[in-house]
């Protein structure tokens, strides 16, 4: 138990950042890195060593939170559907959603590459920027230009 401990001591800080750059919710992150080395310390004897511990460390982490948030949508999904929204309510948000999309497939580049990527990718903006070989600030911009073109085409 001592050797975990060490593990433990030694990795803690490194799976919880990356635990809390996956969530970005601090309670969550924290969450999950007890998970992670609670799994790990279950399986501790099927690590064989081909890449090193806190790469496997945070590979669970990953894994973990996937499981969580996963959960998390199922269970907003389940939410939405006791709600009791009509058929119609909701027949109007299917509505709303294709015509967003009618205006995307219409919207020049790059403001319909850096809308979507950032919308239905979940990109943050620096990886956005390093895309097109610019900066996090021109991603943001364009972004927010996309959703001003968007909302004027709607009213």
């Amino acid at each position: 138990m001592t050797d975990f401990q060490e593990v433990y001591d030694l990795y803690f800080q490194d799976v919880y950042r990356y635990a809390l750059s996956l969530s970005r919710d601090p309670l969550v992150a924290e969450e999950i890195t007890q998970e992670t080395f609670f799994k790990a310390l279950k399986a501790i004897d099927s690590f064989r060593g081909q890449c090193r511990l806190c790469v496997w460390l945070c590979q669970i982490a990953k894994n973990t939170y996937f499981t969580y948030a996963g959960k998390r949508r199922m269970e907003a999904g389940e939410q939405e559907t006791a709600s009791g929204e009509s058929p119609e309510e909701k027949l109007l948000q299917k509505e709303s959603a294709f015509e967003i999309h009618r205006l995307l497939h219409n919207l020049q580049e790059p403001y319909k590459e850096v809308f979507s990527l950032r919308v239905f990718g979940e990109l943050p903006f620096q990886q956005i920027g390093e895309l097109f070989g610019k900066t996090e600030s021109w991603a943001r911009v364009t972004y927010h230009r996309a959703r001003l073109k968007i909302k004027e085409e709607m009213v």
